[in-house]
């Protein structure tokens, strides 16, 4: 299969998608030029037979593949993006070439877009259980890899399920999804969107192209999702984790259900515990049914969801101590979704905080029986902390905050040491998954711990 043949296609960013990308797209017949910004990267590619060059020095291409995470407009316009723009080309994400492809193919295969500031990688997970279990053929990934020119062609019965960041929505001009799901919107990626205006639009963009015969879950819990209701063309399904959605699915305290009556008991779901999971179940439910899934199956599909690492991930356990991995919360409200599954707890927090800090979470500090900072803004959390007389400590790092926090806890100070560190990770490690990892092997290495 070669649906590219004869076209020119720059791959600018050479990371876990890029480099994956440039080879499945020559594979494909496309005549690839790569280029990096590190020297390490673009070695990599010219090793495995890769064209090497710059094009930004002359941009003679169809296309520019661009890495997600490599700006085309704001903070600053990478050189590659400003040479296409200038070109008048247009500027992709990987999944658009996925589905072109997909579509070259003849498969009638459907996609499903998920998007929201927190949230997205559960319900992508958590709809591709559901979706494995009922023996539909699935492939998963996009923002959560695998990558999505990693991905196999499936034939007409398969479904792709993708979660799609504001920045790979940005860069998609074909592609359509049979289903689409908004969890919800709070404020983020701010330097690359412009404002919340722009960052709301890029991701609104998941429900561009949608016709009536598609499906729209739309989160009912924050006001900035809700209101897109009146621009969508595809039919609407309210979701919400605490509020009846008449013709949706929602959350009556541990029940999840819709007009019909009851979907699943949640407090037989150990992996989706919380108000903000009970949504994720909703949107992952409702979209499963509009996939053609039988309503009997929900239940125990959502029972025997095994949990993504980093998200609430139990990491160990010493006597009624529950050690909690939630490196992913690398903002202040996905934090709010950690600290309100849990009545007490010691909570570790810091890094590189976003805009606002941990100001917003104030309504959960009662909570917080300590707080043990890391990272760089550990001074601006310590006095936000100070200011609402919440006790907490200066850990520097990890390595400290963890035995501090567990010998807080063999004090019963808490019954739950949580890492939500509401905060990124890129001052002290490669990322909320070098982070989470580092709690893991921190915690286990504890005396007592069961794991």
């Amino acid at each position: 299969m070669t649906p590219f043949a004869g076209q020119r296609v720059a791959v600018v960013g050479l990371g876990k998608a890029g480099l994956p990308a440039a080879r499945r797209l020559r594979e494909w017949g496309a005549d690839v030029t790569c280029w990096d910004d590190g020297e390490a990267a673009r070695a990599e590619a010219a090793a495995l037979g890769l064209h090497v060059a710059d094009p930004a020095l002359g941009f003679d291409f169809d296309a520019l593949l661009l890495s997600p995470g490599i700006p085309h407009i704001l903070p600053r316009v990478h050189p590659a993006a400003a040479a296409a723009r200038a070109a008048g080309k247009p500027i992709l994400a990987d999944v658009e070439f996925l589905f072109r492809a997909v579509r070259a193919a003849g498969s009638r295969a459907r996609f499903v877009g998920i998007t929201g500031t927190n949230g997205k990688s559960t319900t992508t997970a958590l709809l591709g259980h559901l979706l494995e279990r009922a023996g539909v053929p699935v492939e998963v990934g996009g923002n959560l890899g695998p990558a999505a020119l990693d991905m196999r062609i499936l034939g007409d019965d398969g479904v792709y399920v993708l979660e799609m960041s504001s920045y790979m929505l940005e860069r998609i001009a074909d592609l359509r999804f049979n289903a689409a799901a908004m969890l919800n919107l709070s404020p983020d990626h701010l330097d690359r969107h412009g404002d919340m205006a722009g960052y709301r639009a890029a991701k609104a963009r998941i429900f561009a192209r949608q016709t009536r015969e598609d499906v729209a879950v739309l989160g009912q819990d924050d006001d900035a999702t809700a209101s897109l209701r009146g621009a969508l063309t595809a039919r609407c399904v309210p979701v919400s984790g605490h509020a009846a959605q008449p013709g949706g699915i929602w959350a009556e305290g541990a029940l999840l259900r819709d007009d019909q009556g009851m979907i699943a008991d949640l407090a037989a779901c150990p992996t989706l515990p919380g108000a903000h999971n009970a949504q994720n179940a909703a949107a992952a439910s409702a979209l499963a049914l509009a996939l053609g899934l039988p309503r009997a199956g929900l239940a125990q599909g959502l029972a025997t969801y095994p949990g993504l690492p980093h998200r609430q991930e139990q990491v160990g356990r010493i006597g009624a101590v529950r050690f909690v991995n939630d490196s992913k919360a690398t903002n202040a409200d996905s934090a709010a979704r950690a600290l309100a599954s849990y009545d007490r707890i010691l909570w570790i927090a810091g890094g590189m905080g976003k805009e606002g800090g941990i100001a917003p979470l104030a309504e959960y500090f009662p909570r917080i029986a300590e707080a043990f900072l890391i990272g760089r803004d550990a001074p601006e959390f310590a006095a936000t902390l100070a200011a609402h007389g919440v006790a907490h400590r200066m850990c520097g790092t990890l390595a400290e905050a963890v035995p501090a926090a567990a010998a807080a806890a063999k004090s019963g100070a808490a019954d739950v040491v949580l890492l939500s560190p509401a905060a990124a990770s890129w001052d002290q490690f490669t990322g909320f998954d070098a982070r989470g990892d580092a709690f893991r092997a921190l915690v286990r290495a504890l005396p007592g711990v069961e794991f």
